[in-house]
């Protein structure tokens, strides 16, 4: 992905070193990765300003694997027969960013982006190194694409949903780009204006950048401050901020 003049400079010319950041892109596209895809369209081009950082990204269109519907780490402990999720919950415990794209159908994210999201559920629950759960320290955003209504409808829904994991969210961490309503080009269809449209191309970058300057504060801190959300500490009877209960 090529990416504009504008977009070009403002990576020449960033003071920050982000080369430490990693960050993972799920696809949540219906198509399989042999199929184009326009979310992949929009996606690229954050990827794009992130490996131009330094930045070392990965992209995992979800369609390409079996991951099992449900709410635990490994669904073939419940009755699936394969389940790839284990494979990419790893990949996303090693970066310090996510970043899901979605199509819209029907006014909402895609079935597989609620799969997926779903299966991050499923394992928010377990504890990162400083005992906090697993999500804390880590950065969410979404990039959404459609030719029908619905983009705000689909961000606020996926990054809630991060958000509650345990993600950070910065400022303005989505973005999107949406055809007239009614049947219509998509985004990477020609004629469609989705490339060039400053409007989204804006909201993309912005976005970009505060998902690495967000992942920068973070890293340079040490992780997110443990005071008060340690799992482990409160289950021990530590209520840090309020009585212990054994002196009530």
């Amino acid at each position: 992905m090529d990416l504009s003049a504008q977009q070009q400079e403002l990576c020449t010319t960033s003071r920050w070193d982000f080369t430490d950041l990693s960050a993972l892109f799920i696809n949540t596209s219906l198509k399989k990765s042999s199929e184009m895809s326009h979310t992949q369209g929009l996606m690229d081009i954050s990827i794009a300003i992130m490996e131009a950082n330094g930045v070392v990204t990965e992209t995992i269109r979800a369609a390409d694997y079996d991951i099992a519907p449900g709410v635990w780490p490994d669904m073939t402990e419940h009755g699936a027969t394969v389940d790839d999720w284990p494979g990419i919950y790893e990949k996303v415990t090693n970066a310090d960013i996510l970043v899901l794209g979605t199509a819209i159908w029907l006014g909402e994210k895609t079935s597989i982006c609620t799969k997926v999201i779903e299966r991050l559920y499923g394992n928010s629950s377990q504890l990162n190194e400083h005992g906090q759960y697993a999500y804390y320290g880590k950065t969410g955003g979404c990039l959404v694409t459609g030719n029908e209504d619905g983009a705000k409808h689909c961000a606020m829904n996926i990054l809630y949903s991060l958000q509650h994991l345990g993600y950070v969210i910065p400022p303005q961490a989505d973005a999107a780009w949406l055809g007239e309503a009614g049947p219509g080009p998509s985004y990477l269809d020609p004629g469609s204006g989705g490339p060039e449209n400053d409007f989204t191309n804006r909201n993309t970058t912005f976005m970009t950048w505060n998902l690495l300057h967000t992942a920068r504060m973070i890293k340079d801190i040490g992780g997110w401050p443990v005071h008060g959300n340690q799992r482990a500490s409160w289950d021990a009877g530590c209520r840090f901020d309020f009585p212990n209960p054994e002196y009530r």
